[in-house]
């Protein structure tokens, strides 16, 4: 299997499991890896997820170039597909957005090794970035022919400044883990042995938390970004409005009250 999928409680660990190739994703991982997003996304049990690679070497590093070199249709042909059959006819490109999966539930990335092209891509559509020691983080597209195909640039240049985001862009050079914390692109850098660790304790963190209001905050994080403050403001207050009769924020006073730990049920 190329992607596994285990659970731990309330947080499921999803793993590209492609050592041999440095788990880069061909069609059919990228297929897996979709359909264990949608799974997180529809099972109530499932609050988090840690996203990672198998082994220390690469997080993920990059699509498997070696099958994606020819297209079985013109671009024109692909272009007005959903993203199964565009796949199919040489838009491999399309399952790499995971946006229209609509996953609302927090994902961590845990990179270790190489995190390379479309697998920065990734790990910059996931919420939070922890690092190994061990890291790099690249986008070498421009030194084959190519640009980041998968909004790479533009979710880059959101998440560090603009002039580390292009140098890396521009010259395709890599930046190691302690760099990538420096500039922001990853929260926290760690050993390579006390990665997953860290991560599975960040996650339990989140997992406890009430998930209708961690979901919340995920949205407004992506529907916000954008807009001026009047307009997010509003939004903010919308939200508000629909937690503030929930089971969950009753239960989050009340077990403050009695300083004791919160039981979250997500209603």
């Amino acid at each position: 299997m190329s992607i596994r999928f285990e659970t731990q409680g309330a947080v499921a660990l999803i793993t590209i499991d492609r050592p041999e190739a440095l788990n880069a994703l061909d069609v059919a991982s990228l297929r897996a890896l979709r359909a264990f997003l949608v799974e997180l996304r529809d099972r109530d049990d499932l609050r988090v997820a840690i996203l990672t690679g198998a082994g220390t070497r690469a997080f993920c590093a990059g699509a498997d170039l070696k099958g994606t070199q020819t297209s079985p249709a013109s671009y024109p042909e692909a272009l007005f597909q959903a993203p199964e059959r565009a796949a199919d006819l040489g838009l491999y490109i399309r399952l790499m957005d995971l946006t229209d999966l609509g996953v609302g539930k927090p994902i961590i990335a845990a990179v270790n090794g190489h995190c390379l092209g479309a697998g920065l891509e990734i790990a910059l559509q996931c919420d939070l970035r922890l690092a190994s020691s061990n890291a790099s983080f690249g986008l070498p597209e421009v030194a084959v022919g190519s640009i980041p195909a998968v909004s790479g640039l533009h979710r880059l240049l959101k998440a560090v400044p603009s002039a580390h985001a292009m140098q890396m862009v521009l010259t395709g050079e890599r930046i190691g883990g302690e760099q990538a914390l420096r500039i922001g692109l990853v929260s926290e850098a760690v050993a390579v042995d006390a990665l997953l660790d860290r991560a599975m304790s960040i996650a339990g963190r989140i997992a406890a938390n009430a998930p209708l209001a961690v979901q919340a905050v995920k949205k407004l994080a992506r529907q916000t970004s954008h807009l001026g403050e009047a307009d997010a403001q509003q939004l903010t207050e919308l939200y508000w409005g629909v937690l503030r009769d929930t089971e969950d924020r009753l239960e989050g006073r009340k077990a403050f009250a009695e300083k004791r730990r919160p039981n979250y049920v997500g209603r």
